[in-house]
C-alpha cells in the first residue's frame, strides 16, 4: 500500500461485494489497486477486526498476509500493516468520503470509486494563500516573512508540462510531467489549482502541499485570483490573503517604478489588475485584504493575521510523525478510538498493556494525507482508557 495510487475506481471483482456495501461481518470485499488485488475479509462478530489479504498478479502470489483492518462509520477502513515501517503501518481506505463521492459523480455515478490516504500522526497548520495583482508588494512581503521565519514557511514544487531549461532540476524548480498526465491527475482531484499558459499547463498539487506540511512548515501559496478560487473549491482548508494597493494610480507608479516592462506590457497589467482588485474585495473569496500603502506596517499586519509574534527564529511545528507500532495481535473500535492489542511479550506481561489509536479528530483524506491521529498506551480495559503517557 505504500506504492498504491492515490485513488482507483476500478470495477468490483464479480465474487465479491463492492467496498460501499460493506455491511455484513461475514462478507468479503475485493479491491483492485494497479496488480495488487486487496480482500477485507468479514469477522466473527465478536470483533470489528477484520482481516486483509493481498494478492500480487505480477508474480501471481498471495502477500503481506495479516494486516489487520477496521471500518470505521462505514465511509472508510483503517489499515494496520504489520511489520511495516513508521512511515508505513497506517492507510486508510476511503469508501465514501467527499472526496470519493466526487469522483464517483464525475465519472458518471455507475463506477465504483475508492480512495487510498496515508495516515499521519498530529495536525498540520493551513497552508497560506496569498493573492494580489501584479506590482502590489505581495513578493515582496513573502521573502520578508521567510527570511524572518525561515524554519516555519515553505513553497510547494509546482507541476509543468514545459520541458526543462537548462540548469533547471526536476523535484527542485518543478515537477516536470507529460500532459496526458497531468491532464488525468487535473480531472482526478489531485490538484489544488492550474492554468494553461502558452499552450502548457501549470499547476500546484494537493501531494506538493502536503511535503511542505510533512517538513513540519507551513505552505505559502503566491497564486492569481483564479487559483485561489480553484484552492477554495477544494478539499484542502487555507487561510485566504488578499494584498491590494491603496489605489490604481500608486499601483501603475510602482510598476513603472520598476522599469522591466514594455508599455504595452504596462497596459495589459493594469487592466488585469483592475479585474483581480474588483474580484479580490467583492466575491468574498479572501478572508482577510490587506492594504499595501506602508510596506512595513503591511507586514505587521500581515504577521498579525497568522499570530505571529514577530521573535526570529520561532520554533517550526513539529514534523509528522509516524507509528512505531509493536507487532500487532488485533484491534478493535470504541468510541472513535481503536484498542490495539500487541504481541509482544513485553507488552503481555505489562498487565495486558494496549496501545490506543485516537481517531476522533480526523482530517483531511484522499487524494492527500488523513491527518489529526494520536497514538498512546493504557493498562487495560477497566482503566476506562486513561491514558498513560
Amino acid at each position: 500500500m505504500g506504492e498504491a495510487p492515490a485513488f482507483c475506481y476500478e470495477n468490483p471483482l464479480k465474487e465479491f461485494a463492492n467496498g460501499n456495501t460493506l455491511k455484513s461481518k461475514s462478507a468479503e470485499t475485493a479491491i483492485v489497486t494497479g496488480s495488487k488485488k486487496y480482500v477485507i475479509e468479514g469477522s466473527d462478530g465478536k470483533s470489528t477486526s477484520l482481516g486483509v489479504r493481498i494478492y500480487d498478479e505480477s508474480t501471481a502470489q498471495w502477500a503481506c498476509k495479516g494486516h489487520l483492518a477496521v471500518l470505521l462509520n462505514e465511509d472508510r477502513i483503517l489499515i494496520i500493516k504489520k511489520g511495516a515501517s513508521p512511515d508505513d503501518c497506517l492507510w486508510f481506505l476511503e469508501l465514501d468520503t467527499q472526496y470519493v463521492r466526487d469522483q464517483k459523480t464525475m465519472h458518471g455515478g455507475n463506477t465504483e470509486v475508492v480512495a487510498w490516504s496515508k495516515g499521519v500522526r498530529g495536525d498540520a497548520e493551513m497552508p497560506i494563500v496569498i493573492s494580489g495583482p501584479s506590482g502590489v508588494g505581495k513578493g515582496t512581503l513573502i521573502n520578508k516573512l521567510m527570511k524572518e521565519y525561515p524554519s516555519m514557511f515553505g513553497f510547494s514544487v509546482s507541476h509543468t508540462t514545459r520541458a526543462p531549461r537548462v540548469k533547471e532540476e526536476d523535484g527542485v524548480h518543478y515537477h516536470f510531467t507529460e500532459k496526458s498526465v497531468m491532464e488525468k491527475e487535473i480531472k482526478d482531484g489531485k490538484f489544488l489549482e492550474y492554468a494553461s499558459v502558452h499552450g502548457n499547463l501549470y499547476g500546484t498539487s494537493i501531494e506538493a502541499v502536503e511535503v511542505v506540511a510533512d517538513e513540519g512548515k507551513r505552505c505559502i501559496l503566491d497564486i492569481d485570483v483564479q487559483g485561489a478560487r480553484s484552492v477554495r473549491q477544494s478539499p484542502v482548508e487555507a487561510i485566504f490573503i488578499f494584498i491590494r494597493p491603496p489605489s490604481m494610480e500608486e499601483l501603475e507608479r510602482r510598476l513603472r517604478a520598476r522599469g522591466t516592462e514594455t508599455e504595452a506590457q504596462i497596459s495589459k497589467r493594469l487592466r488585469n489588475a483592475e479585474a483581480e482588485l474588483e474580484q479580490g474585495i467583492s466575491s468574498g473569496l479572501f478572508d482577510h485584504i490587506l492594504y499595501n500603502d506602508e510596506l512595513e506596517d503591511c507586514y505587521q499586519r500581515l504577521k498579525e493575521v497568522l499570530g505571529l509574534d514577530g521573535n526570529v527564529g520561532a520554533a517550526p511545528n513539529p514534523v509528522s510523525r509516524g507509528f512505531d507500532l509493536p507487532v500487532v495481535h488485533s484491534a478493535s473500535e470504541l468510541d472513535n478510538q481503536i484498542i490495539i492489542d500487541c504481541g509482544t511479550q513485553e507488552l503481555e506481561k505489562a498487565s495486558k498493556n494496549r496501545i490506543v489509536l485516537d481517531v476522533s479528530r480526523l482530517r483531511g483524506g484522499a487524494p492527500g494525507h488523513t491527518r489529526g491521529l494520536d497514538l498512546y498506551a493504557v493498562n487495560s480495559f477497566s482503566d476506562e482508557l486513561k491514558e498513560v503517557r
